[in-house]
């Protein structure tokens, strides 16, 4: 990144002007003195300045810093490079954390340097909300649906998500998701979503897994070596990365075989595998045991909760629509139910819930959307369900991220809420 910085000297009898420009990864400083001819506009409004009396600027202008090549909006925030934007929204929600066949982080990225100044929040990407963040002269948009999820082939003018993109690439606006991730991590959408009720416990339907093993090891390996041969074969392990020792209390035995116990990254069990074929006693007394990569406590897809005190199925659906700030939702009441049964536990799951809540023993589902086998399902069980539509049982949550982000950033980005972005199913 390269920055300027424009300082008047205020030389007597004439205007003069120091650039100083600082190549930032290179750390070279050129100071350069330019003539008043160079900056004959930026003199005239100095002088202007001087010679009006009734102004009440300061002839004292001080430093003008500006960032080259980069698209500062009318904002008062001083903005925060694209990198680092993307690193804190990152920590937030690690991209780990989304479902395998999501498309998440970072979608569009302006070439450097880009000065994020003022981000949208947005559930869906679409053309109304891509004008509005134009309009706001936005040069970031965070969209919680992914506007590229299936491949895209070519970038054309004959589709609104082609079209998206390319304007997006023109206008320089970075584009971001997070999706699954805000799904998934604590006290995202669906500790959000299941908020609207007095729960004394939640926990997540499927919890999400480490993506790393606690160790850093892969393998458990259980192997007895040949006293006569345990030098060699620790002078052999010595050599090879990504396994290890972590157990050689054997070593102090006095029998014709040591045990020992060995951890092993993936990478290393090849060559761990190799030294002990060496010695054919070895191999049938190794075990190989893989380990189990832990769950994340807190985080996973869905929340099932226990109410503090029950509620009944009339009171739920109040809750939920002042929660979300809907007029209408939809409702199959379980088997055996109605609308005055009591609920003491539930099932969240925001976007579409048939594949999650399947199955899962609560008295009530809350969800966007779910198939029409499923629901049937779900009533067969003798559990209620409650449909608010797909992105109404998100969108509300950008409002607590709005707030969050703004924090995060240090007030250094603007951040707001599409005001456009809606479900495109209404009840009429």
């Amino acid at each position: 990144m390269i920055s300027c910085q424009i300082t008047k000297l205020g030389l007597v009898g004439s205007w003069c002007y120091r650039l100083r420009i600082r190549q930032i990864d290179r750390g070279i400083t050129h100071d350069i003195r330019v003539l008043c001819s160079t900056l004959t506009k930026l003199s005239e409004k100095h002088r202007t300045i001087n010679n009006n009396p009734n102004s009440t600027h300061s002839a004292k202008v001080g430093t003008t810093s500006v960032l080259a090549n980069s698209k500062v909006p009318g904002s008062h925030h001083r903005g925060m490079e694209l990198e680092s934007v993307v690193t804190r929204l990152n920590e937030l929600a690690h991209p780990s954390l989304a479902a395998s066949w999501d498309n998440v982080g970072l979608l569009v990225e302006p070439s450097a340097p880009h000065t994020v100044t003022d981000m949208v929040l947005t559930n869906d990407l679409t053309e109304d909300v891509l004008k509005e963040a134009r309009e706001r002269k936005s040069n970031f948009i965070l969209s919680y649906h992914p506007p590229i999820f299936d491949p895209l082939k070519r970038l054309t003018q004959n589709s609104p998500k082609e079209r998206i993109i390319v304007k997006c690439i023109e206008e320089r606006i970075a584009v971001y998701s997070p999706h699954t991730c805000y799904d998934a991590v604590s006290d995202g959408v669906n500790d959000w979503l299941i908020s609207a009720f007095d729960n004394s416990t939640t926990e997540p339907i499927e919890h999400s897994i480490s993506s790393i093993h606690l160790t850093g090891a892969s393998y458990r390996v259980d192997t007895r070596i040949p006293a006569n041969v345990i030098h060699d074969f620790m002078t052999k392990l010595a050599g090879l990365r990504g396994a290890e020792i972590t157990d050689s209390t054997g070593l102090n035995s006095s029998g014709p075989d040591l045990r020992l116990r060995l951890s092993s990254t993936k990478e290393g069990l090849p060559g761990l595998l190799r030294i002990l074929s060496k010695y054919p006693e070895v191999t049938e007394q190794t075990e190989i045991m893989p380990f189990s990569k832990p769950p994340i406590p807190g985080h996973g897809m869905g929340r099932l909760g226990k109410l503090r005190s029950p509620i009944t199925l009339q009171e739920a659906v109040n809750k939920v629509k002042k929660h979300l700030n809907i007029e209408n939702v939809r409702v199959a009441v379980g088997s055996g139910h109605s609308m005055d049964s009591q609920v003491y536990t539930l099932a969240a799951c925001a976007g579409s819930g048939s594949s999650l809540l399947k199955g899962v023993p609560a008295d009530l589902y809350l969800t966007g959307e779910m198939s029409h086998h499923d629901v049937l399902g779900a009533v067969a069980m003798g559990t209620s369900v409650i449909l608010c539509e797909h992105s109404n049982s998100e969108r509300g949550f950008l409002h607590v991220l709005k707030d969050r982000l703004q924090k995060m950033f240090d007030g250094l980005v603007s951040v707001s809420v599409s005001e456009v972005d809606r479900d495109p199913l209404q009840v009429l």
